[in-house]
């Protein structure tokens, strides 16, 4: 029995069947190439920081927390889940007094950072005092008192403006004239184009729009004092204040707020996406496996007649897993490397990762990605090769001759318990709405996708006796085509899996987002009843809208400060915060009505004002509140409100989803300028001087481009996975059609050209393409339907050429597939 050692069958199957093996190694190259790219941006995410520059001589700061925290459940039950803020939080400047009396600070600097505008330009300002851990120094002149301003370089000669002029400058105070004390260098970390403006520490907060509020303390530590022990001076000073303490590349954090969304963008895409594909990549790997295995099924009869045991059979299949996967794991981790570098130089090319952030490519994901691929590997060996190990030599011989017509019993109850998960999840997607929906639809996709693996055989031949009934009357090899189909069935699955999987998470992640930008895009064009739109990439100046009222012809002028909030959404121990785009309002609902059709819904504009807001259809549904009640929310800076909704409107896909005072949001965020202007009436040109003015459909177009410039992100999930999913079903079509050289061989001999087999396998290879275009349809169908019908209210937008590029591509697949290893093998 020496001939039967494990590692001795293993090798010898390699070499006698390399196409098979070949197969196998290149499933699981893929599925590491794809784990190991999501666990290397998930690893980024968690690990991801920034160095302080601004901060990088202040050994210790102080920040307000700027994560929204939303608690539910209560006792073992109880969760936290953290979101970032829209904007900045800012704490109590009068803590830089508590901060300063701890041992080993020499001095504690509150820090302003503010946006000023001086006509056109756009500066940045700060408090004087920052110039302590900047190293800002005069060139001339003195420092700031109250109403003067002390410039750079670069903004005095902007400003034509010197020691002793007065400037006209824009803040979050309004307008006001200040004297230029002096003039300055820049420091470390203050911005190197557009110019900086430093004030009095006594004004800047008021100027910020922020009174008594500061960005940050920044506590100075005397020579030779310790960083932990002054760190932890400060945490006690400051205790019961929501400061936190930064030290270390933690004070990268506070200066660079990009980092929060950086990190939950990264961890996104790693955990949830890559949670998905890595699921999609392993049921792939383990079904190219399974056909390896299952297509040496006559060879481990032979060797059970001959005398090998089972636990030999499944030695020597366990050992094949162990010679191919770990190669074709770390082969697969190096294009892993280079899809990550490129995916993550994506989001810093599109500003959703800053500069700063280093992608981080250590061991882990490297070992999780080839460990997968290897326990893939052994779990799907198992289960194939565990019948032919377990049946009698005499029944191995037979199974191995005809196929058998029903899966396994376990097989099959899993399945259908799939499928009849799928179909309740629909059905509860169809009764839902907002987010509720869509959380319900994609369960769908998954466990249809997983009915339809585990389901395969008897999806197969529904599926060859339904399609093959065309083929029939088309001649011989159409005919035998569709004969070839019905009788091998679990060939036919391992073909048709790979093309559902891909057409159905392709059209899901594409029509998802075009379902959606349509949508979005009708609602902004229908909304804008504006005749001008007036907009300035720094923000309005102050007065726009009072200056825009007066000019001739105008009838209405509403000035919007655009911004996010968060509002708790979802119902019971399952509520999350949800980010929701806002729009304050400079007049009243009812002069809002004349320039924005929110197409109201229940309840009146007129009533919008301190306290009280308009949201979104969905918004409200998917929160749980109706004209009358209270919406618990956060404003940008974490603010936490409760106002009343007095409206509920239809078109908060295309327009700002909540829309409130512009009073109620101002004192919450950086920048207090107007994003935009809507004006009914008057002349395009005599507003020209507040901005870039365009008509209400230019405007819509750009808002719309700015839509579609974030939709990479979807269409690159749908090209990671429908390209994994290809590369599979092509692989899959190959391994089948290079292990029927004997069939074919046969054909040619019995007088069957080489067209006529040719010809054959290309309707083969249409036949699977059709079958899966339409399942994955279907299953993309059954997800995109009800979770649309809650999200917009409408059903999916689906473009003709999209689709049809998508089946058409599907087709080429499957027939060039199956016909070209034909060739090479008919050429034999």
């Amino acid at each position: 029995m020496k001939s039967f050692a494990p590692t001795g069958l293993a090798r010898a199957a390699v070499r006698s069947r390399p196409a098979s093996f070949a197969g196998t190694f290149v499933a699981l190259m893929m599925a590491a190439l794809i784990v190991s790219a999501c666990g290397i941006l998930l690893e980024t995410g968690v690990r991801a920081s920034v160095p302080p520059e601004r901060y990088a001589k202040a050994p210790v700061v102080a920040a307000a927390d700027q994560y929204a925290r939303l608690v539910t459940g209560s006792g073992d039950s109880r969760a936290e889940s953290a979101v970032p803020l829209p904007d900045r939080a800012r704490l109590d400047a009068a803590l830089a007094e508590k901060a300063a009396r701890v041992p080993g600070a020499v001095a504690a600097v509150p820090d302003f950072t503010f946006p000023v505008r001086r006509g056109g330009a756009t500066l940045t300002g700060h408090g004087w005092g920052s110039h302590a851990f900047t190293g800002a120094t005069l060139t001339s002149g003195a420092a700031p008192r109250s109403g003067e301003v002390v410039l750079d370089a670069a903004a005095a000669r902007s400003a034509k403006a010197g020691v002793g002029d007065t400037v006209a400058l824009d803040t979050a105070a309004g307008r006001a004239g200040f004297r230029v004390s002096g003039l300055a260098r820049a420091g470390s970390g203050e911005p190197a184009e557009g110019g900086t403006g430093w004030f009095a520490d006594a004004q800047s907060s008021a100027l910020a729009g922020h009174p008594g509020k500061a960005d940050a303390i920044v506590v100075l530590a005397r020579d030779g004092a310790d960083t932990d022990a002054l760190a932890a001076g400060v945490r006690k000073a400051l205790a019961g204040s929501g400061a936190t303490v930064h030290t270390g590349d933690g004070r990268g954090a506070v200066e660079n707020r990009a980092l929060g969304y950086a990190k939950e963008t990264l961890t996104g895409l790693g955990g949830s996406f890559g949670g998905i594909a890595a699921v999609v990549a392993v049921f792939t790997a383990s079904g190219t496996v399974a056909l390896s295995v299952a297509q040496r099924a006559r060879k481990f009869a032979l060797l059970r007649a001959v005398g090998a045991t089972p636990r030999q059979i499944r030695r020597a299949v366990a050992a094949e897993a162990l010679l191919v996967a770990p190669a074709a794991g770390l082969v697969g981790c190096l294009p892993g490397i280079g899809l990550a570098h490129w995916w993550f130089g994506q989001l810093e090319d599109r500003g959703a990762v800053p500069e700063a952030v280093d992608l981080r490519v250590s061991w882990i994901p490297l070992v999780a990605a080839v460990g997968t691929g290897l326990l893939t590997a052994l779990a799907a060996g198992w289960a194939a090769g565990r019948r032919p190990a377990r049946i009698k030599p005499g029944q191995a011989l037979t199974e191995a001759s005809v196929e058998r017509l029903r899966p396994g019993v376990l097989r099959t109850l899993l399945g259908l318990g799939a499928l009849v998960g799928g179909g309740f999840l629909t059905g509860l997607a169809a009764r839902s709405a907002g987010d509720d929906a869509a959380n319900a639809a994609l369960g769908v996709v998954l466990l249809f996708m997983l009915a339809v693996a585990l389901l395969g055989p008897l999806v197969a031949r529904l599926c060859a006796a339904l399609f093959g009934l065309p083929l029939r009357g088309r001649g011989a090899a159409a005919s035998l085509a569709a004969a070839n189909s019905r009788t091998n069935a679990r060939r036919l699955a391992s073909a048709l899996t790979p093309i559902v999987l891909a057409m159905a998470f392709a059209s899901t992640l594409v029509f998802m987002h075009t379902s959606e930008s349509h949508v979005a895009a009708r609602q902004l064009r229908a909304g804008i009843t504006a005749d001008h739109v007036v907009t300035h990439p720094a923000g309005l100046p102050a007065g726009a809208v009072e200056r825009a009222a007066r000019a001739p012809g105008v009838e209405a002028a509403v000035g919007l400060l655009d911004t996010q909030v968060l509002v708790p959404v979802g119902g019971g121990g399952d509520r999350w915060l949800q980010s929701a785009a806002a729009q304050g309002i400079s007049g009243s609902g009812a002069r809002l009505a004349r320039v924005q059709d929110l197409d109201v819904r229940s309840g009146s504009l007129d009533r919008v004002g301190k306290g009280r807001i308009a949201v979104d259809r969905t918004l409200a549904v998917s929160a749980g509140v109706k004209v009358g009640d209270r919406l618990p929310l956060y404003l940008p800076d974490g603010t936490e409100a409760g106002p009343e909704v007095v409206a509920v409107y239809g078109r908060g896909l295309g327009l700002p989803a909540v829309t409130m005072d512009r009073a109620s949001l101002a004192a919450h965020v950086t920048s207090s300028f107007d994003s935009a202007l809507l004006v009914r009436g008057g002349d395009a040109k005599v507003l020209a001087p507040l901005g870039q003015v365009a008509a209400a459909s230019g405007y819509a177009v750009e808002r719309s481009t700015d839509r579609e410039l974030n939709a990479w992100a979807n269409y690159t999930m749908a090209a990671v996975l429908g390209g994994f999913a290809a590369v599979a079903a092509v692989n899959t079509l190959v391994m089948t059609v290079l292990d029927r050289r004997r069939e074919l061989g046969a054909l040619r001999l019995v007088g069957a050209t080489r067209r006529q087999v040719l010809g054959m396998l290309r309707w083969e290879g249409l036949l699977v393409a059709v079958a899966g275009t339409v399942l994955g349809t279907a299953i993309a169908a059954a997800t995109l339907i009800p979770m649309m019908r809650g999200l917009t209210g409408e059903d999916p937008y689906v473009p003709p050429l999209t689709y049809a590029a998508f089946a058409g591509g599907a087709a080429a697949l499957g027939m060039l597939a199956a016909t070209l290893p034909a060739r090479a093998a008919l050429r034999r």
